[in-house]
């Protein structure tokens, strides 16, 4: 599995499923701190879109910026939270969710490199041994 893959599964996936959590605080940031329909929906909404296009885009062969865009995101997500206070906790996780998915990406992909290159060495000596 390459690099590229493994990191659209699972950054992707923190992405989108950020984006679905961001589309249900709508409601709860209404009623619950009181903000405008408005500001709460164009705010959680926006985030969403965002979130669902980066989900889409990172990973893929030349969209090396989407990694990048994600992590600002991630920011903004957290900066969100001055109009929405529990988006602090909110973008904390998920930024925790990002980072980790974007180390598990490059350790998978290391190990998996690793032990493809160990194999053909055991395949090349025991070619060589006959």
């Amino acid at each position: 599995m390459t690099y590229g893959k493994l990191l659209r599964r699972l950054c992707g996936t923190v992405l989108i499923m950020e984006a679905v959590i961001l589309l249900l605080t709508i409601v709860p940031a209404i009623k619950f701190e009181h903000l405008n329909g408005g500001t709460a929906g164009g705010l959680g909404a926006g985030l969403a879109v965002a979130g669902l296009v980066l989900g889409g885009m990172v990973g893929r062969p030349g969209k090396g910026w989407a990694l990048i865009a994600g992590s600002v995101y991630q920011a903004a997500v957290i900066a969100s939270g001055v109009a929405i206070p529990v988006m602090y906790v909110l973008g904390a996780i998920f930024g925790a969710l990002w980072i980790t998915g974007i180390w598990l990406a490059r350790r998978i992909a290391t190990q998996v490199a690793a032990n493809q290159a160990a194999a053909s060495q055991a395949a090349a000596s025991q070619a060589a041994a006959r």
